[in-house]
């Protein structure tokens, strides 16, 4: 299990490492194209001023050092400038694949790796050049040499592991373009799994044996912009190695068995005793707090001691729900769901007791007598359910909505506003309004809004207010919020 664990770590490291690697890399190609484009955009009016060209080609090479070479060439393959000056190719026609790619494309191109006219093992990128009219006039491209320094190498050239693990990139067409070993640059790979996939643009890791007969466990990435694949992989071996002396210390320490198996019997007998005296003790405690948890707690590892505590913990659990059952009925209000009086009292002395500021929404159905003789109280209880659920939708987790009496209600709301709690109030009343109740049609509900004091006022007082501004509201055409 524990080599099972080891591989499957290096391969999701090695996995992780080759993806930030991938990600580095095309974003590098994604910065070496935009600045191809803006030099492209520069040279439509340099062309045919070759010192200009010059001078942009050098600032292009040396200003982020992304490129090792860089040439300026027109629509026929003629160079017109080149950094550094030594390739000395200025006014050659080349006819390298890079190039003629780039010409015959007139877009923007990641060549695939090539051996260039000077005798270098390069990847061309470059970027069309266009006149003010829209004419193709040339490119301007950059070169990135794969078997020498090169920003491409210090990318990706620093492994963070020393114990025969590394890291080599692939071209599209299997081709190696970086790799520890330079001499393996520019080699086509055949039969090797992981390039199979990764050129494929498929991630992932897996185990495989390399081209020197070494187990590899070898994670993969593809660079989506060029098409390349990143793979990183380390020894199986080097992964394993901590395993041996985990098992050499096991051995070493599983010497004093004799000692140990003379301590098992009176182990044993305390281990099988354990349980049964700890469902003793608690069952003689069972009417005090935390007896449930520390039950459920016990370690009755063989079936009689589990047969013990499944019971002892089933019918605490039956009492437990007896008693939260009374108690949400002591509550709650049996029609709507909400909390009654005596529910909103203890609400209201936790706000108390924690000195905690709150607003009381007092709310009203505007002529419910008129329901109830109109429709009956069927009808009625109806529009109160209905009202119920409109309110619990209206108000957040912590606030609490109740039903105090006939068609009165009342919304506490912790924390709150006088302006917060009056948008809720507009907005549960908006909502009642536009909403048709069952057979009643559209009912409105007249509210009033309190808020507490910040350091804690009477809670009598402040549903008193509350009470005394949904009259206000009533008074004044029903309807409506009076805060």
């Amino acid at each position: 299990m524990q080599r099972q664990q080891l591989v499957q770590n290096t391969l999701e490291s090695n996995l992780i490492y080759a993806q930030k690697l991938a990600n580095s890399t095309d974003e590098f190609l994604h910065s070496a194209l935009q600045q191809l484009k803006v030099s492209a955009m520069l040279l439509e009016d340099m062309l045919g001023d070759e010192q200009r060209l010059q001078v942009e080609a050098e600032r292009l090479r040396l200003q982020t050092d992304s490129f090792n070479s860089v040439l300026i060439i027109d629509q026929n393959g003629a160079v017109q400038a080149t950094s550094p000056e030594s390739l000395q190719l200025t006014g050659l026609s080349l006819d390298s694949p890079g190039v003629q790619d780039a010409l015959a494309q007139k877009a923007p191109v990641i060549s695939t790796p090539y051996l260039s006219t000077v005798g270098n093992f390069i990847v061309f990128i470059s970027h069309p050049i266009f006149d003010k009219s829209g004419k193709y006039r040339g490119l301007v491209g950059g070169s990135l040499y794969l078997k020498k320094e090169s920003i491409l190498n210090r990318l990706l050239g620093h492994h963070p592991y020393r114990d025969g693990s590394y890291l080599y990139v692939v071209s599209a067409e299997k081709e190696i373009i970086y790799h520890p070993d330079t001499s393996r640059v520019g080699n086509v790979v055949e039969g090797n799994e992981v390039i199979d996939r990764v050129v494929q643009a498929q991630s992932g890791s897996m185990a495989l044996t390399n081209s020197q007969g070494i187990r590899m466990l070898a994670g993969y990435a593809p660079v989506p912009l060029s098409g390349w694949g990143i793979v990183a992989q380390r020894p199986e071996s080097a992964t394993l190695e901590p395993l041996e002396g985990l098992m050499h210390q096991v051995i070493n320490k599983t010497l004093p068995v004799a000692v140990i198996s003379l301590l098992l019997v009176w182990w044993g007998a305390r281990k099988i005793a354990k349980p049964l005296r700890q469902l003793a003790e608690n069952a003689r405690m069972m009417h005090s707090s935390g007896t449930e948890s520390e039950i459920s707690h016990v370690r009755s590892w063989y079936f009689e001691a589990h047969e013990l505590k499944k019971a002892l913990l089933m019918g605490m659990g039956f009492l437990k729900r007896n008693i939260e059952k009374l108690d949400k009925d002591n509550r709650t209000d049996p029609l709507t769901g909400l909390l009654n009086r005596r529910g909103l009292d203890q609400e209201l002395r936790v706000c108390g007791h924690m000195r905690r500021m709150f607003a009381v929404i007092s709310v009203d159905i505007d002529c419910f007598k008129q329901v109830n003789d109109t429709y009956g109280h069927d009808t009625g209880d109806i529009v109160l359910k209905e009202l119920a659920v409109q309110m619990r939708n209206s108000i957040r987790s912590g606030d609490w909505a109740c039903r105090i009496g006939g068609e009165e209600f009342l919304i506490l709301l912790p924390d709150t506003t006088v302006e917060m709690a009056v948008e809720v109030a507009e907005r549960l009343r908006a909502q009642v309004e536009s909403t048709e109740m069952p057979e009643v049609g559209h009912i409105t509900i007249s509210l009033g809004v309190a808020v507490s004091a910040a350091d804690g006022t009477d809670p009598a007082i402040v549903l008193k207010q509350a009470d005394e501004k949904l009259y206000q509201a009533k008074h004044n055409g029903r309807n409506r919020v009076e805060a």
